[in-house]
């Protein structure tokens, strides 16, 4: 694996989450924390891929570390749980392929579609892979939720 890719990868994370962070309304200290929770969701979900994980499974390990760690720094920092965790993770959002289903299927609603029932597997496979990968992306930001929750004793 090349190093200055991975440099790239959790770069563009950290920069990604920081900016979805501001759009959060997160408080400037924690923009740190979003970018590198941003940078490692990206860190490991391209180190899955580059192990030929499929996206999917690539981005359920890479929430399931981004949870674990932020569930853990819970207990030592003064920072919101839900607002790391998703500004960490929305990096990793397939967004080209959501506008490849959208786009393929705007493109049949046209008066003559052409090669429709191409279109509409091509656009029924990238909605498919945007709901497992948002679905892959929530259940490992909540395993950590569940099985590291901090108790607080009364």
């Amino acid at each position: 694996m090349n190093l200055t890719f991975l440099a790239h990868q959790a770069v563009c994370g950290a920069v990604a989450a920081a900016g979805f962070g501001v759009l959060f309304n997160i408080g400037f200290r924690s923009l740190l924390w979003c970018a590198a929770t941003g940078a490692l969701a990206l860190l490991v979900r391209t180190i899955c891929l580059d192990y030929s994980w499929s996206l999917e499974a690539a981005s359920f390990v890479a929430a399931l570390a981004v949870g674990s760690v932020v569930q853990m720094l819970r207990a030592h920092t003064n920072l919101s749980q839900n607002a790391l965790d998703v500004a960490g993770c929305i990096p990793m959002v397939p967004g080209s392929f959501a506008a490849k289903a959208i786009l393929g299927l705007f493109a049949l609603t046209v008066p003559n579609p052409i090669s429709e029932d191409k279109t509409l597997i091509m656009a029924v496979e990238n909605t498919l892979r945007v709901g497992f990968t948002i679905g892959a992306i929530g259940t490992g930001l909540a395993i950590p939720t569940l099985l590291l929750r901090v108790r607080v004793r009364k």
